[in-house]
């Protein structure tokens, strides 16, 4: 079985950014390149999870969301990153699906398409809804401090694995862990 590090989108990966809807958006902090080279190099799938309620809002298209996501693509390849994949949430909060963090559709696809090994992967994110995510979903769970993460600190305790500065710290956590080795 493989082993994953499920990441969500703004605030963790790339800067937050309300909506982001197009390429010019995009920030990459050169801590998130080192972690995810580092999680990648342990044998870590890779797999972001967002949820993007700005399609329903009428902010962005399902296929700006693809291209925007290709974009990641040919940054993080050019760092030789490779996301293994991106599942998404269009929907508004209120209409209640099963794939919108906290709840656990994203993850259970993702766990099923990869043959991943729950008791080895880690979900990282930057607000409760991502940590109850990973929570739900029977994953060790790491706040990121970046985007949202401050203001979710004292919230977010009882459930997380861990509370990091950045990705970088979170995956040096993780690589700290014995059993996370190969």
């Amino acid at each position: 079985m493989n082993k994953a590090v499920f990441l969500d989108r703004d605030g963790t990966i790339n800067k937050e950014v309300s909506y982001l809807n197009s390429i010019d958006q995009i920030a990459i902090p050169q801590n998130s390149i080192k972690a995810l080279q580092l999680l990648q190099k342990d044998g870590f799938k890779l797999i972001v999870t967002t949820n993007q309620s700005g399609i329903a809002r009428g902010f962005l298209t399902e296929q700006t969301l693809h291209n925007i996501h290709k974009y990641f693509d040919i940054l993080f390849s050019s760092h030789n990153i490779k996301i293994d994949d991106y599942f998404y949430c269009p929907h508004l909060p209120e209409e209640n699906c099963l794939c919108r963090k906290p709840k656990t559709k994203m993850i259970e696809e993702a766990l099923k398409k990869y043959n991943i090994d729950k008791s080895r992967s880690f979900f990282i994110g930057d607000k409760m809804v991502d940590v109850e995510c990973g929570y739900n979903a029977g994953i060790k769970t790491i706040l990121v401090l970046t985007g949202y993460g401050q203001s979710f600190k004292k919230e977010a305790q009882k459930k997380v694995s861990f509370i990091a500065e950045d990705l970088y710290a979170a995956a040096s956590w993780i690589m700290s862990k014995p059993s996370q080795s190969l």
